[in-house]
Order: structure tokens, then C-alpha cells, then sequence
């Protein structure tokens, strides 16, 4: 339990030198056996991208490292609660252990909270916020688009 301590005192060390610099109070860092091979705060203010956010730029950071997409074997100890797009980005990289120091309970308060979005996400599409529709089209002249990928047939495969 000491070492997740120690990992989360670095993202908190982070989040506290991004907030000093004028930036949002969350950082993150990527462990791999044993040694922290990434770390990142969150960049929305400097950059205008909102999904600029420590754990995405951490993961980013991790898989360059890596040399590879898959971070299997690989933790993330972030500062605050992990929205649901980092949340999803760690479950497409095979992220399976994740950690943080801050709840959106803590959040709440402070406007840091992603626990309505979470909420929204569980709802059925058709009950969401956000709208969202499924249309399936598909170009009469040009084969099925995934099975294409699947078969390699794709320019620079």
C-alpha cells in the first residue's frame, strides 16, 4: 500500500505544480514494473483541448515510451477521479489497475466532479443528454469498410 501511496503523492506533486503554473489541479503517472515510466499534468488552459487531461497525456506519453498502443502490465495513479474518457482511453490501452487520491465527492464542490457524467453514460442512449443516433450507411462502390481493414486490403497496411 506504500508504494500506491508514494505514487499518488508524485500525481499530487504534479497537479499541485500544473495549478501554480495557472493550469487545472490534476496530474498522473504511468508505472511498469515498479519505475514511473510517464507522467503529465492536465493541459486544457495552455492548449484549448479538452481532452488534454493528465491520464490521456500520460497514456500518450507511456505508449511513445513503449514504443506500442498496449500499456498491459502497465498502473495509472492519477490525482482526481479519472473521467469516463480517460476511464475508456485505459480500458482500450488494457490498462487494468487504476488509483486516485481525489473523489468526485471531494471534487463536488469545486466544480471538479464528473459524477453527472457518469450518471448521463449509464442511461440508455435514447435517455441521454447528449444525442445520439445510429445511421447505417454504407458507399454502394466501395467494399464493407471494416471487413476491407480486416483483410488487409488497406492502403499502407
Amino acid at each position: 500500500m506504500e508504494q500506491h501511496k508514494e505514487y499518488l503523492r508524485q500525481a499530487i506533486e504534479l497537479a499541485y505544480a500544473n495549478d501554480e503554473q495557472g493550469g487545472r489541479p490534476f496530474g498522473a503517472v504511468v508505472v511498469k514494473d515498479g519505475k514511473i515510466i510517464a507522467r503529465a499534468v492536465n493541459e486544457i488552459v495552455g492548449t484549448n483541448d479538452p481532452t488534454a487531461h493528465a491520464e490521456l497525456l500520460a497514456i500518450r506519453a507511456a505508449s511513445q515510451h513503449l514504443g506500442s498502443p498496449r500499456l498491459d502490465g502497465c498502473a495509472v495513479y492519477a490525482s482526481g477521479h479519472p473521467c469516463p474518457m480517460c476511464m475508456g482511453a485505459m480500458r482500450l490501452a488494457g490498462i487494468q489497475e487504476v488509483t486516485y487520491a481525489y473523489s468526485n465527492d471531494d471534487g463536488e464542490p469545486f466544480g471538479m466532479s464528473t459524477a453527472a457524467i457518469y450518471a448521463d453514460l449509464a442511461k440508455p442512449f435514447d435517455q441521454q443528454s447528449m444525442k445520439i443516433r445510429y445511421v447505417p450507411v454504407r458507399i454502394d462502390d466501395r467494399p464493407d469498410l471494416y471487413a476491407r481493414w480486416k483483410d488487409g486490403k488497406r492502403t499502407g497496411a
